[in-house]
């Protein structure tokens, strides 16, 4: 099998040579064929984002030393883990470069790797990504999976599946300071439609609602006024985009549009530009990611921080509590500042019915060209196969290793030592599962791995579970409000093409939310450059739907 070269802005802007072309190399160093003529994979090699939270300094060499032990004992041979944990702001970016400019047998070249569903999409018809259906169908934990449209839903229409989903993909809600709210006399009882949302956002700006007499707070802070490069592209600032959808998506009567040519899109950009023109946005939103926009919206310095932040629901819940304590921000009689959660306002679910529950992240198994599926199948094996089992493995992969992140044995600790109102003490009998204090933040208690336990789609068998009332009441408050983001679209011309979309997608939003130009010329530029292409795009969707 030969690769088909990468038709991704970061590639193309290479030359040639450095996108690696056609590639028929051997299997690569990873493994050995043994005397019984099986491939044996002696060393696994992945690539990782920020979702995998036992960092190198919170705990990954021993993450990494049990999961050998554990995978080692399955697989009945030894096994190397090595992990190459990316920087999340520049993950896409940085796998583009690293596929483009290696190749199978290059020290850098990942066996296996975590992708989002947009680049999913954009690698599945390259030939770089190995077609795991066959295994999945096959693997050990298939009959226990208690979600099996998550992965059935991200197989593309000839029905090959390049990704590997282990859990459902989450989505955001919308947080409020409940200190702020009680300043200017508000509940979220109050905050039903459109209006009541920006009549908030306009009291946390102009009424200060932080109580030090300066006027210099935000209504809300978002990574972004839209991310256009990640599916469900609107979920930072839901209020503001409504029912609007800037990308391809079906329509409820199976038609495919590009939804960032249609009105509801002209008018998100209005109410954006509105919101930032008003000073109720945090102007810093163009320009910062997700790190910048949380750790502002925590910041002990309420002085010029916001008061509503739309993240992600469940375990962010209980993060950004704790952060907001860790940081010593309290209400004016002193106690630490709670967040309330705000449920969709009648424009969302007139539209869509609710938050939107994003399409899952996914692992990847990267093809190796030799033709021979047996070194991608042992990637399968020791990789997804262990993930899912239910027990040890997938413990790994949910809270880390044992006795670093979490414990079974007898053992008290106090957190906030120091601290008499942050003060906690813990105490635990022998036997009783329970998380320990955080590797990287001795005064925080651990929360979780890579996996939710919550979210994950085969549940462990070990009786091991977090029970964090605050993760619990985030997951079960997404999940009474939210309903499936539309299914990701594909299609040949997409895939060539979807990169430089977004860029200008990106570049003609921001123009317009400054007020740079309006919403309708941004429309109509992008129409000028790119719409035969969309319309060509939005062809293929659409005879692809008919089966044709």
């Amino acid at each position: 099998m030969k690769k088909k070269l990468l038709s991704l802005a970061a590639c193309a802007a290479m030359l040639l040579a450095g996108c690696g072309g056609s590639t028929d190399t051997a299997a690569t160093p990873s493994g050995s064929i043994d005397e019984n003529g099986e491939y044996v994979l002696e060393t696994l090699n992945i690539i990782v984002d920020g979702t995998i939270t036992a960092t190198v300094d919170a705990g990954q060499a021993e993450f990494i030393q049990q999961w050998e032990e554990a995978v080692s004992e399955k697989l009945g041979h030894p096994i190397t883990l090595k992990i190459n944990q990316l920087d999340h702001s520049n993950y896409s970016q940085t796998i583009a470069k690293t596929l483009a400019t290696s190749q199978p047998g290059d020290p850098e070249y990942p066996d296996a790797m975590i992708m989002s569903a947009s680049m999913l999409r954009q690698y599945q018809t390259t030939g770089l990504l190995w077609n795991l259906k066959d295994a999945y169908e096959n693997a050990d934990f298939r009959s226990k999976v208690v979600l099996p449209k998550v992965n059935e839903n991200i197989r593309t229409e000839d029905g090959a599946q390049y990704g590997f989903a282990p859990t459902y993909g989450n989505g955001c809600v919308t947080y409020i300071k409940k200190s702020w709210l009680d300043a200017v006399g508000k509940t979220v009882d109050d905050i039903k439609t459109f209006d009541d949302y920006y009549e908030l956002l306009t009291a946390f700006t102009k009424d200060d609602p932080d109580g030090d007499g300066t006027n210099k707070t935000y209504g809300v802070v978002a990574a972004g006024f839209g991310k256009m490069d990640e599916a469900p592209y609107i979920n930072y600032m839901p209020e503001f985009w409504q029912g609007a959808y800037p990308s391809f998506y079906k329509k409820a009567d199976g038609t495919w549009v590009d939804g960032f040519t249609e009105q509801a899109t002209i008018d998100a950009l209005a109410r954006l530009n509105k919101g930032f023109v008003d000073g109720v946005i945090d102007p810093q939103t163009e320009d910062f990611g997700t790190k910048q926009a949380r750790e502002k919206f925590f910041s002990n310095d309420q002085t010029t921080s916001e008061g509503v932040f739309t993240y992600w629901a469940g375990t962010w819940l209980r993060t950004l509590t704790d952060n907001l304590s860790k940081n010593d921000v309290k209400d004016k009689d002193g106690n630490p500042e709670e967040l309330v959660q705000l449920p969709p306002i009648k424009e969302i679910t007139d539209t869509w019915g609710g938050y939107l529950n994003r399409e899952a992240p996914v692992w990847v198994i990267l093809d190796d060209g030799d033709g021979n599926d047996a070194r991608e199948q042992a990637i399968f094996d020791a990789l997804f196969e262990t993930m899912l089992d239910g027990d040890r493995v997938q413990t790994l992969w949910t809270y880390g290793a044992e006795d670093v992140h979490w414990s079974t044995k007898a053992e008290d600790f106090v957190l906030n030592a120091d601290d008499a109102e942050k003060r906690k003490e813990y105490s635990y009998a022998d036997g009783e599962f329970h998380l320990r204090p955080n590797p990287n933040d001795p005064n925080s208690l651990w929360k979780k791995n890579h996996l939710d336990s919550v979210l994950v789609i085969r549940k462990l068998e070990n009786g091991f579970a977090d029970d964090d009332e605050l993760v619990t009441e985030g997951n079960t408050f997404f999940t009474e409000n939210c309903v499936d983001a539309p299914a990701a679209a594909s299609s040949e011309t997409l895939t060539n093409v979807e990169s430089d979309l977004v860029a200008k997608r990106q570049e003609l939003m921001n123009l317009a939310v400054a007020g740079k130009i309006t919403p309708e010329d941004a429309i109509q530029q992008y129409l000028d450059q790119y719409g035969d292409v969309s319309a060509t795009i939005v062809e293929e969707l659409n005879a692809a739907e008919k089966g044709e």
